[in-house]
């Protein structure tokens, strides 16, 4: 008969851990059109007018405005993609992540 208390002994549960969560934060700045803030929202976040245009005037009104909530490699991926579209159009937009 098979000796079965090695195997029951090796057996390990593993559980997945859930990935930090990171907001993207929009910058205001007195440079920066809000029609270049909605366009990258759409470009760049895939959000359609109506939220673009919300999330652009947080960021016009309150100083900065939360575009999203990514994984960590996500949200700085965005945030690489925001700035450079902003240096090819010479603006100064600003983007950057806070842990959630």
């Amino acid at each position: 008969m098979p000796d079965t208390s090695f195997n029951q002994q090796t057996k390990q549960k593993t559980q997945t851990k859930k990935p930090k969560m990171y907001k993207v934060v929009l910058h205001n700045d007195d440079y920066t059109t809000m029609d270049f803030v909605v366009e990258v929202l759409i470009i760049v976040f895939h959000k359609n007018v109506a939220d673009a245009t919300k999330i652009m005037l947080d960021v016009h009104k309150k100083g900065k405005g939360i575009v999203g909530v990514y994984t960590q490699d996500i949200a700085i991926t965005k945030v690489k993609e925001v700035e450079q579209l902003a240096r090819e159009r010479e603006f100064p937009l600003k983007a950057s992540i806070e842990e959630e």
